[in-house]
């Protein structure tokens, strides 16, 4: 199987791309502080590198899709953080899960590979994940790719603030039943996969949500991810640090948004532009999981974007 990339729609010349084998993708794990982090690889390392971070309640499974798309021409890593996925799961009663936590694991598994120099692909839980990385190796950016992943309050409804403050203070008994309900088989496949794509669910692969509830099919499993929803308002309170990050350092920019998204609704991607205006911004025809829904497009946007960074670095 070979793709062929045109994207006469996407440039402001036309312009088509040569076609390219996808690179075969590689299941890995490294430890990293003690603990086992399983990671998907494929392309050669000495190419530009994308690291894929996915969001909840998801693991680098995601891009099983996208890997290969972009495979051919780029060294693609996507982790499963620390507690996700086929990476280890320390019991959450021991250890407690916060976004720091996994973004130290996640930069730990990037020192492991030696890998100095990448773009960043943030969706969703990997925004927070991969500002947190930022914050503390801003020397390593090429440049961020941002599809449906939050940095401005712009982009949650008062209802939603409202929840993430309330999943923080509120630490009643009657709170955390509720948070463990949104890890259950009923809230992950309708008020995730599907919530967006009711008019045609046929886009969504189920294999989506299988995969995930295997891994969320304990008590502890599920608690790990419900202390991450209590955490997830020290976000909120970060944002104004992430912003400064991208006014300072202006680092290129791709947004590819899905539109349809009612949790991290549009105004998010468009607030970006406030701090990097010459941020690309697309608004995509799909919901939260847009790289579900729209891989090709995706990775056709991608195939653009860094094809032109290469050209503004004037490297061959």
């Amino acid at each position: 199987m070979w793709f062929f990339i045109s994207l006469p729609s996407f440039a402001s010349t036309a312009e088509t791309e040569v076609a390219v084998w996808p690179a075969k993708t590689s299941y890995r794990f490294v430890t990293v502080e003690g603990k086992r982090i399983f990671y998907r690889e494929a392309g050669e390392q000495h190419k530009q590198t994308i690291v894929l971070l996915h969001g909840y309640p998801s693991s680098s499974h995601s891009y099983r899709e996208l890997i290969p798309l972009l495979s051919g021409r780029y060294h693609v890593i996507a982790p499963d953080y620390l507690g996700s996925g086929y990476s280890e799961r320390p019991d959450p009663a021991i250890q407690k899960y916060t976004f720091n936590l996994l973004a130290e694991h996640v930069s730990g598994l990037l020192d492991t590979l030696n890998v100095t120099r990448f773009t960043l692909y943030i969706q969703d839980f990997g925004a927070p994940v991969g500002f947190r990385m930022l914050l503390n190796n801003s020397y390593h950016l090429e440049a961020l790719i941002v599809q449906n992943g939050n940095a401005y309050l712009d982009g949650l409804t008062p209802a939603r603030q409202t929840f993430f403050k309330a999943a923080n203070k509120d630490r009643s008994r009657q709170k955390l039943e509720q948070l463990y309900t949104f890890t259950g088989e009923q809230a992950i496949v309708n008020n995730q996969y599907l919530r967006d794509v009711q008019a045609a669910p046929e886009k969504m692969n189920p294999d989506s949500w299988s995969h995930d509830l295997h891994f969320l099919h304990s008590e502890k499993d599920r608690l790990i991810q419900v202390q991450l929803l209590q955490d997830y308002y020290n976000n909120v309170l970060d944002y104004p640090l992430w912003q400064a990050y991208l006014r300072k350092y202006q680092p290129p920019t791709l947004i590819v948004w899905g539109k349809k998204d009612p949790a991290f609704i549009a105004a998010g991607a468009q607030a970006y532009l406030r701090d990097v205006p010459n941020a690309e911004l697309n608004l995509l025809d799909a919901g939260h999981f847009a790289v579900e829904e729209k891989p090709v497009e995706i990775a056709k946007y991608i195939t653009h974007f860094m094809q032109q960074l290469i050209k503004g670095d004037g490297r061959h």
